[in-house]
This record gives C-alpha cells, sequence and structure tokens, in this order.
C-alpha cells in the first residue's frame, strides 16, 4: 500500500486536455519540480463525482498559482472523459487533464482500485515537487470531496517543504489551519509536553 513519504509510483497514460480539446499523453514525469494533485473517481457520467471535478475547478487557479497542477484519474478510457466533458454542465467547466486507466494500472498503483467494484476509490493524492507522496485520502464513494480542506492541507504541506527545519527545532501545522494561519514552532525537547 501507497504511504505518505514514498517516492510516487511514475505512470504514463492516455490523458484528455480540455483547453486544447485534445488527447495526448502524459506521465507523472511532465510535472518534475511541482506539486500534483491527483483527483481519482470512480466513473465517469455519475453524480458525485462531476460535483469533484467541479469542486476542484474552482480552486485550480490557486493551485497553478503554487506551482501545482491537478490531474483528474478513473478507470474510464480517454474517450469516456472527451464526450463526459462535451455534455456534462458540471464537467464542462474543467480546464485541467482528465487521465484514463482504463488498464487499471495507475489505480493499481496508488492504491486506488476497489477490489469489490474494480473501478477507482473516490480519493486524493498530493505529491510534492521532489516526487514524494504527502497526503493520501479516501472517501466513500457518495461522499463528496471537501476540496477547501484539500487545498489548505495543500498550502500547509507547501508551507513544510519550503520550512523543513531540524531535528530539534521545526514548524508543525496545527488542527484546523487555514490558509494564511500560523504554524507553531517547535523546538524539542523543551516544547514536549507544553502543546
Amino acid at each position: 500500500m501507497l504511504e505518505v513519504g514514498a517516492p510516487a509510483p511514475e505512470f504514463t497514460a492516455k490523458a484528455y486536455f480540455p483547453v486544447e480539446k485534445r488527447i495526448g499523453q502524459i506521465s507523472l514525469s511532465d510535472y518534475k519540480n511541482k506539486w500534483v494533485i491527483m483527483t481519482f473517481h470512480p466513473g465517469d457520467f455519475t453524480f458525485v463525482c462531476a460535483t469533484d471535478l467541479e469542486g476542484f475547478q474552482a480552486y485550480y487557479d490557486k493551485f497553478k498559482a503554487s506551482n501545482a497542477e491537478v490531474l483528474g484519474i478513473s478507470t474510464d478510457s480517454v474517450y469516456s472523459h472527451k464526450v463526459w466533458h462535451e455534455t456534462s454542465p458540471r464537467v464542462s467547466k474543467v480546464t485541467f487533464p482528465l487521465v484514463d486507466d482504463i488498464k487499471k494500472e495507475l489505480s493499481s498503483a496508488y492504491g486506488f482500485l476497489n477490489s469489490y467494484t474494480g473501478m477507482t476509490k473516490r480519493g486524493t493524492v498530493i505529491i510534492d515537487p521532489a516526487g514524494k507522496v504527502q497526503y493520501i485520502s479516501v472517501f466513500n464513494d457518495r461522499l463528496g470531496k471537501d476540496v477547501k480542506h484539500i487545498y489548505n492541507a495543500f498550502k500547509g504541506l507547501e508551507y513544510l517543504f519550503a520550512n523543513k527545519g531540524t531535528a530539534e527545532e521545526f514548524d508543525i501545522i496545527p488542527a484546523n489551519w487555514q490558509e494564511g494561519g500560523k504554524p507553531i514552532k517547535i523546538k524539542a525537547p523543551e516544547d514536549i509536553g507544553k502543546l
């Protein structure tokens, strides 16, 4: 199973690029030195999935402004992604790549293949610019993603990536932190038990 801190599995797949209205090839290595937010959804032409993609689109400019790319992924074909984008009022707003995983290799590599349904689990993975997984979440198929929370988690991870600290002095992001909030500065061992 994929774990936080592990290197993100490399992949190459077909993708539909909505802005250019084209089908092409995509690889994780295309985004070297960038953040990558992978939003997995169970299936095209479904109800919650359309709202997830619409939710990520609402934050897409903010993600891009922070050197991040969003990728929508399911076990549907790139042709299904294209037609869904052309016909769904919500999905038609999407401007980020929609990745084909019809062979289920990508979902399997990231631990998002549902062994009961054979479809992709609903979830999110955040990969840092060094190519390491920093966030993994899995949702009930009928529960849409809280993209505001995911964006805040991303901003917290972005801060931690830029401010690594040392084993003795480091910053932490507290619970319920929001973008623009202050981290907590820790000095060990002096601060142990003080929070």
